[in-house]
């Protein structure tokens, strides 16, 4: 696997909209769909208008957090178009997100059925005791930059892969403080970080 042809994606926020679908297994739980709170939270229980849950309840909730719900997950406006652009510049697609293993082949099968030109899932699980859950991964993969949208993972990124971060919805966000001067690029969406790689390619 060349460098210098391969890119890791991130899933939920960069390609994927968990937060959508967040309001859909609450609904498939209690059997109400929750209104919308707050449209610029970046957590998905600070964005709809949701309990915060216990015991029997939040067992409940956590169970539908299955195979089903991490294959269907709607994918984020202008990530296909942005996918398909990168590819067809030469580079090649990883998707490497911080879900737990077992569901790695759910999510491949999310992104297929989307039409993603994507067809690698490295989940690492969400254990950052040595930073980052992904820098193992990476330091494997060393692809050429990773586009991530939660400013922790970054922390501990190799040394040559370019840090790009998504800054999506700006309420309650962890991408603020001094570790943001630590990255080469932040965008508005994964379709914003296509353009400007790519463009930053042609003048190149």
């Amino acid at each position: 696997m060349s460098r210098n042809r391969v890119l890791a994606l991130d899933a939920d926020g960069v390609l994927l909209d968990y937060n959508l679908a967040y309001a859909g297994a609450w609904k498939r739980t209690f059997g109400r769909q929750p209104g919308l709170r707050n449209p610029n939270a970046y957590w998905a229980a600070d964005r709809w208008e949701v309990e915060r849950l216990s015991d029997e309840a939040l067992h409940r909730f956590r169970a539908g957090f299955d195979a089903q719900f991490w294959s269907a997950l709607p994918a984020m406006p202008g990530a296909l178009a942005a996918c398909q652009q990168l590819v067809a510049a030469g580079f090649e697609l990883v998707c490497l997100t911080a879900l737990q293993p077992q569901f790695a082949q759910a999510r491949l099968g999310n992104l297929r059925a989307h039409g993603f030109p994507i067809e690698r899932v490295i989940a690492t699980g969400r254990d950052a005791r040595g930073g980052s859950p992904k820098t193992a991964a990476l330091l494997q993969l060393q692809p050429l930059a990773l586009v991530d949208d939660y400013l922790p993972n970054f922390d501990g990124l190799p040394e040559g892969i370019h840090s790009a971060l998504v800054l999506r919805e700006p309420d309650g966000s962890p991408n603020c403080g001094p570790a943001l001067r630590q990255l080469h690029s932040t965008h508005a969406s994964l379709d914003a970080f296509a353009h400007w790689w790519l463009a930053g390619r042609q003048e190149n």
